[in-house]
């Protein structure tokens, strides 16, 4: 067999490959031979941290992962859940941080390729992007802020480019500043599709004789390397690995998801696999794995758009826009022409075995003989050690700083987190397909689907801080945060997609941190009965030795009849506050500003008061709701009235001034009308749930307590503040 390694190189081959010397030995074992190049490299991605979970799947055991509208949990390319009407919601939220830091607008776009792709192989429509992307700080001079401006215009550019050629609406997404983001951005990308539930197309490959079909792009020599990349830490000069960052064409991806959707219709095809990550060799040995068969592959027939490509490229190659089938036997041709009329590469390159193998060759030549099962079943499980971190134990006791509330105000209500992000959405088009129903970009968003008169809601959100603080409650809290942004919507959370984006796992302070965040989001799934049904793990978050803040993004979907909008309904109504509120500083953004600290005790985490807090936010009293999260509840409001625009008056009972700025969980303000507000309170002492009437909307001015700022002055600061730091306006 050809492409021997050079055995006096095989540790600086292996150390390329990531792989360790007892890596080494399993394969030979494996494969009962020491493995060629092509073997070696197919082994170094499907054992990838990318592929293989290899570091975190010990941990990710015990998820909820059931219920009974769940048609589709973890293990396919997207989880399926039932919508209502015989229609499903198909849907998944994957991260693309090392490829958008070296290069922001490829890096970023291809993330969102990859994960449409997810979603359309499924044998649904994709109908709606969400991102989450987290950057250092932004607002100055200094070359961290230059630089991250520089990334945050690159990835917005490449989310937008992307989404916008391909006809899928971006309807929301949350963005972040910490610095613990300085060497490693985060750029996490969620798409939904929706498609009948019958109609749910599944990766496998079975029928010996059944051909297996290359369809899309043609392969060249992009992204090589980018699943074992994933697997490795930043350090100086990796700004300089282009050559491993996958390059995006979003008017092939539109054809090949035109071509795809139309396949489906047919009855040509047993399975499809989208090659993403590690390209031809994981949509190979999935497909395989899935349906306990084996592979013959003719990689000299894979449509190649570069000269002199070999095996070992053909099958690491991580070009975009393409996908693997196994067709039914005697169809082929009638695929091919599918393809071909939609302008795409379609060729048959291989075919079915009962043999539990893939072997590839290159014109006639075997130059790999894998077997499917121990490649995929005996992945290295890395139970690492876990150590709780040491900056614990110095961070509890903290003194909260006693700032004027006033002056504290008009400090936090410019803060980049706070101000709208309106430079980010709109370059993002979110009506095209006319389904986007609310677009005041507050909370949760929603959209309708026409097949069955119910609308979706869905909202992407992790307070990193909370999680640096305590991992555990801060993942239960992102948990509660992104159903609670649905629940204000009046829409019903159903399930969880999650990318679980941490440093360094071979640290066993980070590992510990991941484990915590594992067990944080199965305590909060399985009480507030929203499983997780897909997911994403991105480890090696870090640069020089420092990692970020574990950041357990949490995407929620929900179903509902009916939708409220989150902004102000009518000057008058008056305003309620559900659940207490209490002293609770820890994580919070008022303690990072000024106690330039991100430290304290987590706020208490209450699954049964968020669950009632939810039962409430279900009334049809309510004419609008504002989830109470970052900055408290004086910030919250001021954002209410923004996007409302219109003047709210508040008082809300609290134990000390600085507490309109404190971050309790599960609270949310209300509004209600004059003549409901009899029948509100009922419904809030019968549903055992704590309420205040707090104020009433209307005026010129926005009043919380001890604060006080002219609207027009708010909205002003609010909605023109973002573009200023962008355009350096503001040092």
């Amino acid at each position: 067999m050809a492409y021997e390694i050079d055995k006096s190189k095989l540790d600086e081959i292996l150390a390329k490959h990531k792989l360790s010397k007892e890596d080494y030995e399993h394969i030979i074992k494996i494969i009962g031979r020491e493995p060629n190049f092509v073997e070696l490299g197919v082994f170094s991605a499907m054992w990838s941290e990318h592929c293989s979970y290899k570091s975190s799947k010990c941990y990710l055991k015990g998820f909820p992962t059931e219920a009974p509208w769940v048609i589709q949990g973890p293990g396919e390319n997207a989880g399926v859940i039932d919508i209502g009407g015989g229609m499903a919601a198909v849907f998944k939220m994957e991260s693309h941080n090392h490829p958008s830091f070296i290069e922001p607008y490829q890096g970023a776009a291809t993330g969102v390729g990859g994960i449409l792709r997810d979603i359309f192989t499924m044998g649904a429509r994709p109908v709606a992007n969400l991102n989450a992307i987290r950057f250092a700080h932004i607002k100055g001079n200094d070359d961290t802020a230059k630089l991250h401006r520089h990334l945050l215009s690159g990835v917005v550019a490449g989310i937008a480019g992307y989404g916008n050629c391909i006809g899928v609406p971006t309807i929301g997404g949350e963005s972040a500043f910490e610095d613990s983001y300085k060497g490693n951005i985060l750029v996490n990308a969620f798409a939904l599709g929706i498609c009948g539930e019958d109609e749910i197309f599944y990766a496998k490959a079975e029928g010996e004789g059944n051909p297996v079909i290359y369809v899309g792009s043609k392969t060249g020599r992009d992204g090589l390397g980018g699943a074992v990349m994933s697997s490795d830490s930043f350090k100086e000069g990796d700004e300089d690995q282009r050559p491993t960052v996958q390059v995006g064409d979003p008017f092939t991806e539109k054809l090949l998801m035109e071509a795809c959707l139309e396949l489906f219709k047919t009855d040509y095809i047993v399975g499809i696999q989208d090659m993403g990550a590690a390209g031809l060799t994981s949509s190979a040995f999935e497909m395989a794995s899935n349906s306990g068969s084996g592979l013959i592959m003719n990689l000299d027939k894979v449509p190649m758009r570069e000269e002199g490509m070999n095996p070992y490229e053909l099958m690491l190659s991580e070009s975009q826009e393409r996908m693997l089938i196994c067709a039914k036997k005697g169809y082929e041709d009638k695929i091919i022409e599918i393809f071909k009329k939609w302008d795409l590469d379609a060729e048959v390159i291989g075919e079915v075995t009962n043999t539990g193998k893939v072997e590839l060759f290159w014109y006639g030549e075997k130059v790999a003989d894998i077997p499917v099962g121990p490649i995929t079943d005996e992945a290295p499980e890395l139970c690492r050690p876990v150590k709780e971190p040491e900056y614990l134990k110095t961070i509890k006791e903290v003194k909260i700083p006693e700032i004027n509330p006033q002056e504290a105000f008009e400090k936090l209500m410019s803060e980049s987190e706070i101000v709208d992000k309106a430079w980010i959405y709109e370059q993002y088009d979110s009506m095209v397909g006319t389904n986007t129903v609310d677009t005041k970009r507050a909370d949760g968003s929603v959209l309708r689907v026409k097949e069955n008169g119910r609308f979706i809601g869905m909202s992407a959100d992790c307070n990193a801080r909370f999680n640096y603080i305590n991992p555990r409650l801060g993942a239960a809290a992102a948990v509660m945060e992104a159903g609670r942004n649905v629940a204000v919507k009046k829409i019903k959370p159903l399930a969880i997609t999650d990318c679980l984006n941490y440093g360094n796992p071979e640290n066993p302070e980070i590992m510990w941190q991941f484990k915590e965040g594992c067990e944080g989001i199965k305590e909060a799934c399985a009480a507030l009965n929203t499983p997780v049904v897909s997911g994403n793990v991105s480890l090696y978050n870090e640069n020089e030795g420092y990692g970020v803040y574990p950041t357990p993004e949490i995407a929620t979907v929900g179903a509902g009849d009916e939708f409220r909008t989150t902004e102000l309904k009518k000057e008058g109504n008056t305003i309620y506050i559900l659940n207490e509120t209490k002293s609770e500083f820890g994580g919070s953004l008022y303690l990072k500003v000024f106690g330039d600290v991100v430290a304290g005790e987590h706020p208490d985490v209450d699954f049964e008061k968020e669950l009632k807090l939810w039962d409430v936010l279900a009334s049809d009293l309510i004419e609008s709701a504002k989830d109470i999260s970052s900055g408290g509840l004086a910030i919250v409001a001021y954002k209410w009235a923004c996007v409302s625009d219109k003047g709210l008056d508040i008082n809300v009972k609290v134990n000390n001034p600085i507490d309109i700025f404190a971050e309790t969980l599960s609270r949310a303000f209300v509004e209600i009308s004059p003549e409901n507000e009899k029948v509100f309170e009922k419904l809030c002492s019968e549903k055992d749930i704590y309420f205040e009437k707090v104020g009433k909307v209307g005026g010129d001015k926005i009043k919380i307590n001890d604060v006080e700022v002219d609207l027009d002055k708010a909205k002003d600061i609010y909605f023109n503040t973002f573009p200023k730091i962008m355009k350096s306006e503001i040092l």
